[in-house]
């Protein structure tokens, strides 16, 4: 008898490790870009990075990572959508002195997208999407 409680002692919290290993899995994914973008006014050259981000949403801090170091933050709203993207993308918006600024991020398999900075629902992204 006290060996099956402890079984299932066992298996209780490996369910809540793996559960909770999934849930942080939840909050990553991948960005490359093949050209030179800005976020928060900081410059990324092209490469790929990696994106987490805090918060249950709408409204989340998004981190992007080349390696283990964050090259930029920003605040980001996670909107639903109605599918699932395709392939990992993202969008920009081509501003007047024609840098161009990250919008969205879109995840391969997911329904649903980062838009970032504070300002991206007043924003359209361009036809420039890169997928990969």
């Amino acid at each position: 008898m006290k060996m099956s409680k402890l079984s299932l002692a066992i298996l209780g919290a490996a369910f809540l490790f793996s559960t909770s290993a999934f849930a942080q899995n939840e909050n990553k994914g991948k960005l490359s870009v093949p050209e030179t973008i800005t976020v928060e006014g900081k410059q990324l050259p092209p490469g790929n990075y990696k994106v987490e981000w805090e918060g249950t949403g709408p409204n989340v801090e998004v981190k992007i990572l080349k390696g283990k170091e964050t090259v930029a933050t920003a605040p980001a709203r996670l909107v639903q959508g109605p599918t699932k993207a395709a392939v990992d993308s993202y969008a920009i918006t081509k501003q007047q002195d024609g840098s161009r600024v990250l919008s969205s991020i879109y995840f391969g398999g997911k329904n649903f997208s980062l838009e970032i900075g504070q300002s991206s629902a007043q924003t359209t992204p361009t036809a420039d999407a890169s997928t990969r």
